[in-house]
């Protein structure tokens, strides 16, 4: 996976809801943990666009509800600073769900906008994206 190559603050705490961008069967998960974060000791590890996520699926399809599933965030509503300057944010807080651990998405398309950013660090997700801004 390549760097970001943006300034992201951490914007999503665990417990926080997120809506479910694509088209898996899910529609709200909350957070449960961040893979492959580094933090300090005692302190709960934020997430960011383009991290590694687990998420419990709150509401979806029956068989969904309740499960625990690798995703990607994608977008965040607290604002971030590219390395131009510009600042970007979104108008809601949004994950994509993971097939298996290399990284395939679980659906076949996102609805929505993608950060460029999460597209650089996960390619089979950006390929899937309607627009990447």
């Amino acid at each position: 996976m390549k760097a970001v190559a943006a300034r992201l603050t951490w914007g999503l705490n665990i417990g926080s809801k997120a809506m479910a961008a694509d088209n898996s069967g899910a529609k709200i998960v909350r957070i449960t943990g961040v893979k492959g974060g580094k933090g300090r000791r005692g302190r709960q590890q934020p997430a960011k666009p383009g991290d590694w996520v687990k998420v419990s699926v709150r509401k979806g399809l029956l068989e969904m509800k309740g499960k625990v599933f690798d995703a990607v965030l994608i977008r965040q509503k607290k604002p971030y600073q590219r390395a131009s300057g510009e600042r970007i944010a979104f108008q809601d807080n949004a994950v994509a769900l993971l097939k298996d651990e290399k990284g395939n998405p679980k659906g076949t398309q996102i609805k929505g906008p993608m950060s460029r950013e999460v597209a650089v660090k996960w390619p089979q997700l950006g390929k899937i994206c309607k627009f990447i801004v």
